[in-house]
């Protein structure tokens, strides 16, 4: 059963009994639901058969950790942004959540949830005992391809001006736009074009910097959405201790494919 966080603007699930040590951010089109083997101990059913592995790469028999795991604004249960809204902002709504928790929490951001956990580091740095990273797209995969193609970023700005209909620029964005942002509402295509700018511009590496606590960055070694290189652009970055995980024959999706890995992580920072 979701419970409402954060007067109500905030939805997720609660496991364990105890007061929540863990919070989890889920990546983008994802929610909460991504961490349920991680925190319940349950065995994860892969999203697609392609996904699963070994049964026990998917099996954690344990008690539930003390946790929440969130639906991030405009996926899930919890309603869009009133805005394009930047990973500052979305750290600044989770931010309440922590009023909610332990006085120390080990924080869980996996893909875009891993941009809003910097942020929420940044944020609140005595209220951090630990950060869990994964698949963590802070700096671009391909720097030289990292900006949309020409003819769509020549076509969003013709259609400002009114020279380029609506409809022509939506057939541009179905041919060249990525598949999140063709999947998305026009208020949450507004979100991941922030996203964007703000990994091409270098925006985490302040964040990332700014980082006090522990980190674990629990990476497949086939992620395309953010690979390994990128782990090792966050390591460098990070002035804390970092223990880098690469997870072999794995890729992006990791809450699904080695929920124990991330498990792991958590209980090494509790």
């Amino acid at each position: 059963m979701l419970t409402s966080f954060s007067t109500g603007r905030l939805f997720g699930q609660v496991y364990g009994s105890g007061t929540p040590q863990v919070l989890a951010l889920h990546g983008w089109r994802r929610d909460h639901r991504d961490f349920a083997a991680t925190l319940s101990g349950e065995p994860v059913t892969a999203p697609q058969p392609s996904l699963a592995r070994r049964p026990e790469d998917r099996q954690l028999p344990g008690a539930p950790l003390n946790a929440i795991a969130l639906d991030l604004p405009g996926f899930g249960a919890t309603p869009e942004p009133d805005g394009a809204w930047g990973s500052l902002a979305y750290a600044e709504a989770v931010a309440p959540v922590l009023a909610e928790m332990a006085p120390r929490v080990v924080v869980v951001g996996h893909s875009f949830g891993a941009r809003v956990a910097v942020q929420l580091a940044k944020l609140e740095p005595d209220r951090l005992g630990g950060l869990v990273l994964s698949g963590a797209p802070l700096f671009p995969a391909n720097p030289e391809r990292a900006k949309p193609p020409l003819r769509l970023r020549l076509a969003r700005r013709l259609a400002e001006s009114g020279i380029v209909s609506q409809q022509r620029l939506e057939s541009l964005r179905q041919r060249y736009g990525s598949e999140d942002y063709r999947t998305s509402s026009p208020r949450m295509r507004s979100v991941l074009v922030q996203a964007l700018r703000e990994e091409r511009e270098g925006a985490y590496t302040e964040a990332l910097a700014a980082i006090a606590c522990p980190v674990e960055l629990i990476w497949g070694a086939l992620d395309t959405a953010a690979p390994t290189r990128v782990a090792e652009q966050i390591a460098a970055v990070i002035t804390v201790p970092v223990n880098l995980v690469t997870c072999p024959g794995v890729g992006h999706l990791t809450p699904f494919l080695v929920p124990g890995e991330l498990r792991a992580a958590i209980e090494r920072l509790l």
